[in-house]
């Protein structure tokens, strides 16, 4: 089941490449877009294996939300100021790098601890747990997801398309002061 999604992910995701004319692939030919395509799709598959989390669309997201789902929602974008201008209803805000962290480092993380993403999260390891950064081939989505799975939450969901296609769906997002 969770393939399965995860491959109906890929292939929205692929749809959605093409129809906007993403600047990666201009004076490409199909072929070589393709290329790129695929490039992206394995690379996130590969991260949430390894991670060993699930992922949500933005349709399912916004039902969730519209459907009062109890979670916690985590922006992971790298600016206190992206997150203040625009985010996902109900989000906090995390700092995490792009690479992936293999050991805690306080250093990457705006200066946070486990104890505070912990705190984020909260005590409950079966609750929904989504987090998301600004795109899909943004990684910083993966190392909170993985981050959480690590810590023992046992729910936890990466938003690949983030803040990105939550635009371009035209839900309505919030801001902060």
């Amino acid at each position: 089941m969770k393939l399965m999604k995860l491959l109906l992910m890929m292939l929205a995701l692929c749809a959605f490449v093409v129809g906007t004319g993403s600047a990666a692939f201009a004076g490409k030919n199909k072929f070589e877009q393709e290329v790129d395509k695929e490039k992206v799709a394995v690379k996130l598959v590969r991260e949430v294996q390894r991670g060993g989390y699930d992922v949500v669309t933005t349709e399912e997201l916004k039902g969730w939300i519209d459907g009062g789902k109890e979670m916690v929602i985590v922006d992971t974008m790298p600016y206190e100021a992206s997150y203040k201008k625009a985010h996902v209803p109900g989000a906090v805000q995390f700092l995490f790098p792009i690479p992936d962290m293999k050991t805690w480092d306080s250093k990457e993380t705006a200066g946070k601890s486990q104890e505070d993403y912990i705190a984020i999260l909260g005590p409950d390891k079966d609750k929904v747990i989504v987090i998301y950064c600004g795109f899909v081939k943004c990684t910083r989505s993966h190392n909170g997801a993985a981050w959480a799975k690590k810590l023992g939450y046992k729910n936890v969901y990466r938003y690949p398309g983030g803040i990105f296609a939550w635009k371009g769906a035209g839900y309505p997002e919030e801001s902060a002061k």
